[in-house]
């Protein structure tokens, strides 16, 4: 029996299982109690609408606007079936693989706690398709992050009932092939199950997980990419001393401090006589920056473990209670404003990761302009530092806000939502560009440090100066330097 595996549940599931469902390719599965719970509420909806006429929202009556309309109940089915295929309206590129795991998985999670009135077999199919590489193909646009990101997870849930299209060991094929491939049949939507399928905050959820995954990455990158540039700049580390941080004491900061002192143990560099007085803000203020964007992504991954641990379709079902209640769980305002604000602390981090490329190759410091012999002749690493400059400008622009922004839907009937589709996305774009910032100032910091030679830094970063240079050489003279760019990217992927 394999242990690979997360077990979906009630019970908390935090940002280290988040982390290692993606790095070893886990299989889920629900337990025994939510198994149990699932099967409790379908048997409580079933016994409820046999014995009762009263209309329950989306359950035996239209959606949206058409919420008055109530459904026969020979038809409970074909209007389950009915949503899917009529909201499954995405547009775009697709989503990510990792991130439609990541959907799939949460579906399933949000599902397991027995308040959702799906039947068994539904939860079943989802896991078997996670479980055996069957993910559906998802579109990134369609969701205005309110009554559920309706159309991305329409495109999910229709493999289910055996349309749509899927990804299969690499290769995108109708859901029908696969289903015949495994010998599945698909899914008969009982009541309410398709509402449960669609209403939820999945798509934000798995966006804003995967930003945070990668986010918890880059920070700690940029604490070592940044302590190779005050080494580079022969920066001075009074900024580091740990009594300045003491009396400020934003937890963020003096982890921060903390981390570059230690980076920066046993350096030759750091330790020898400075002629400036202070350095530039881009390398004095570096525990002030980067410890407010760690405090930002800690306080939004708070959000989002609290967001995946929770139930978010519409209306929930309570067997215990007796109640059937519609309410607004879907609404994804807690985590639009948590993206918006991720977006904008991690885009500081590349803000303030240009500045210092900038300064690197502005020729101060006993360092060659543009970091490189002969100049003229060679323009040397002038032009990476162009090319963060215009990504560090894209990331402004996507930082506006999409959270402040709302536009009416189903004839007014919802008339406010989070735009927090919107916000996952591009908040996914702005980390994407973080990464090609910090990976320039690597590239542009370890050249900068070969022109201290043979002044050492410490032990910890020449080690990572050494793995550097086995995928990028130092730069004689001039050469097409996207390659190098790129080779810094895969670097910081490892």
């Amino acid at each position: 029996m394999s242990y690979n595996y997360l077990p979906l549940d009630k019970q908390h599931t935090n940002f280290q299982q988040i982390k290692n469902l993606l790095a070893f390719n886990q299989l889920v599965s629900i337990t025994f109690d939510a198994h149990f719970r699932i099967t409790e509420c379908r048997n409580y909806l079933d016994k409820k609408l046999t014995e009762s006429d009263a209309l329950f929202y989306g359950i035996n009556t239209g959606f949206g606007y058409l919420q008055n309309i109530k459904i026969d109940k020979t038809q409970l089915q074909q209007l389950q079936s009915n949503l899917i295929q009529s909201h499954a309206c995405g547009m775009g590129e697709q989503v990510p693989l990792d991130i439609v795991k990541l959907m799939v998985m949460l579906k399933i999670k949000s599902l397991s706690y027995g308040y959702s009135g799906v039947q068994i077999d539904t939860v079943k199919r989802l896991m078997d398709m996670y479980n055996a590489d069957v993910f559906p193909v998802i579109y990134t646009q369609g969701s205005l992050g309110a009554s559920g990101d309706l159309a991305p997870l329409s495109h999910l849930s229709l493999p289910l009932i055996g349309m749509g299209e899927v990804w299969h060991q690499g290769e995108k094929m109708p859901s029908s092939e696969a289903l015949k491939k495994f010998n599945w049949q698909p899914i008969e939507l009982k009541s309410k199950e398709g509402l449960a399928l669609i209403n939820g905050t999945q798509f934000m959820s798995a966006y804003g997980l995967h930003s945070l995954v990668q986010a918890d990455r880059l920070v700690k990158w940029a604490d070592v990419i940044a302590a190779i540039s005050i080494d580079a700049f022969d920066s001075t580390l009074e900024p580091f001393n740990e009594k300045i941080h003491s009396i400020r004491n934003h937890n963020g900061q003096v982890e921060t401090a903390a981390k570059i002192r230690a980076l920066l143990n046993g350096s030759a560099i750091s330790t020898q006589q400075k002629n400036q007085v202070q350095d530039p803000y881009s390398f004095r203020c570096i525990p002030q920056v980067h410890g407010a964007t760690k405090d930002t992504v800690n306080y939004v991954q708070g959000i989002f473990i609290k967001e995946i641990n929770s139930v978010t379709d519409n209306p929930n079902i309570f067997p215990e209670d007796d109640l059937i209640v519609s309410g607004g769980n879907f609404h994804g305002q807690p985590l639009a404003l948590a993206l918006d604000f991720l977006c904008i602390a991690m885009s500081e981090l590349a803000s303030i990761s240009e500045r210092r490329t900038y300064q690197l190759i502005s020729g101060q410091r006993n360092l060659p302009l543009f970091l490189v012999k002969n100049v003229g002749l060679n323009s040397g690493l002038m032009i990476p530092q162009y090319t963060a400059a215009g990504i560090v400008s894209e990331n402004k622009q996507l930082c506006t806000p999409a959270s402040v922004d709302s536009i009416s839907s189903s004839n007014n009937q919802e008339d406010h939502v989070s735009m927090g589709a919107n916000a996952a996305t591009k908040c996914k774009r702005v980390i994407d560009n973080v990464e090609k910032v910090l990976a320039i100032e690597l590239l542009t910091a370890i050249q900068a440090l070969e022109f201290r030679r043979p002044l050492k830094s410490s032990p910890q970063i020449e080690e990572i100066v050494t793995a550097f240079r086995k995928q990028v050489s130092f730069n004689e003279q001039d050469r097409i330097l996207h390659d190098d760019m790129i080779e810094a990217v895969k670097f910081l992927q490892k």
